[in-house]
């Protein structure tokens, strides 16, 4: 096995923890403690709660992972956020 060879899998954030590690329960039933990868901390992108998340997990260490994708959801019947103020 190489060392790309990772596994992806997807899991819903459970709880924020902090220094932007995340506790997600995967779709299997487990639950993994998961840091943000480096492109989203670079960009900014915010996890929340409750978020549908793509990681990628190590062959040898099942318990950690890195959130490499959030999915973003329709929120059907909310208005949409007001527009934002650049500065």
């Amino acid at each position: 096995m190489a060392k790309e060879e990772l596994l992806e899998m997807m899991g819903v954030v459970e709880d924020v923890l902090p220094d932007g590690r995340y506790r997600v329960l995967l779709d299997n039933g487990h639950k993994m403690v998961a840091y943000t990868a480096g492109k989203m901390k670079k960009h900014h992108i915010r996890i929340l709660l409750g978020d549908k998340v793509s990681l990628e997990l190590s062959p040898y260490d099942l318990t950690k992972g890195r959130i490499t994708f959030r999915h973003l959801e329709t929120r059907s019947g909310s208005t949409p956020p007001p527009p934002r103020r650049r500065h």
